[in-house]
């Protein structure tokens, strides 16, 4: 094998062995005599690539469609090696330190686990993991509120629901929601996802008849919400 070959591909190989064949191959892309289109890409190039990819891997889980799956995980995780090998020409970091970096967050966040004597924390119930990874998570980045951190470029359902899903442990202490009864009135006992489907769906449609954008709509509703949250001291 030379040196501009790519790494070979045994029938068999130890866990994760063909994750070093796909960073060898990212490093020919990129280097002398590779790619012009790879050797050209930016971070910023990359960008919708990175969220195309993983909007993809979203359908297959969507669909049930496990082998496509795997495909998309692929791309997904191209991303992440492409963008690692652009950190490591000009930002110092390489994909070594992309998973050193989250080996040590999931051990940190995970003390149910990792962590023994007076760290240990019991955590039984994945209801009390994830309200233990969020208030772990929040110290870890100086946030005041558990609204905080949220990214402002989600979409606006996945948004509102990043909100509430936070907000579960607390909304006992937080005002109602003002569409609460609206809410209530319009959702019998019984609806299936299939009705909620119909019914978003309506609702984006009414909504559009009536001159109003429903994504911006939920938006604002969502910042209110947040704002209601870190007005509690929550």
């Amino acid at each position: 094998m030379t040196d501009g070959d790519p790494p070979p591909n045994p029938a068999s190989a130890e866990p994760g062995e063909r994750l070093l064949e796909l960073v060898a191959v990212m490093d020919r892309l990129r280097g002398p005599g590779g790619c012009p289109w790879d050797a050209k890409q930016t971070h910023a190039s990359l960008v919708e690539y990175l969220i195309e990819e993983a909007y993809e891997a979203v359908e297959a889980i969507e669909t049930n469609d496990t082998a496509h799956l795997r495909e998309e995980l692929g791309d997904v995780l191209l991303q992440v090696v492409f963008h690692a090998r652009i950190a490591s020409e000009a930002e110092g970091w390489d994909i070594d330190d992309v998973a050193q970096g989250i080996v040590d967050k999931l051990v940190d966040r995970h003390p149910h686990v990792f962590a023994s004597g007076a760290d240990a924390v019991t955590a039984d119930t994945p209801e009390q993991v994830e309200a233990n990874w969020h208030a772990l998570k929040a110290r870890e980045k100086g946030r005041a509120s558990v609204a905080d951190g949220i990214p402002a470029a989600l979409p606006a359902l996945l948004q509102a629901g990043k909100v509430v899903n936070r907000s579960a442990g607390i909304a006992d202490r937080l005002p109602p929601l003002p569409g609460a009864p609206a809410a209530t009135t319009v959702m019998p006992a019984g609806l299936t996802e299939d009705d909620l489907g119909d019914l978003l769906f309506a609702i984006v449609s009414l909504s559009r008849e009536c001159g109003m954008d429903a994504e911006s709509a939920l938006r604002a509703a969502t910042r209110r919400r947040a704002d209601a949250i870190r007005a509690a001291g929550l």
